[in-house]
């Protein structure tokens, strides 16, 4: 009774942390337009620049967040993030890669 007890709680908790969570955090104030940023060239071959953006930082402000280079992944390509308006308000939809 006490290894069925166990096995089943283990199940339970691999279960538990291997679900994926949905929720959003909404924002109700409407965010800044992005900063405009001139990229002179390229830090190095094969780098992808991802772009700045407007963040909610503790107190709700948005800050900025300063772009980046990133190294390209063979056979993805960067999906950048970006604000989306949702019932509410507005949504951080992150940057990601997709296959190809």
């Amino acid at each position: 009774m006490k290894k069925l007890f166990l096995s089943s709680l283990t199940i339970l908790m691999l279960l538990g942390f291997s679900m994926q969570t949905n929720a959003q955090i909404i924002i109700k104030i409407r965010p800044k337009a992005p900063k405009v940023v001139i990229v002179h060239k390229k830090a190095r071959p094969n780098h992808v620049w991802i772009t700045g953006h407007w963040k909610v930082n503790r107190s709700g402000k948005y800050v900025w967040t300063k772009g980046y280079w990133v190294k390209k992944r063979h056979g993805y390509v960067w999906v950048g993030g970006h604000w989306k308006k949702v019932r509410g308000g507005w949504t951080w939809i992150p940057g990601h890669w997709r296959i190809a």
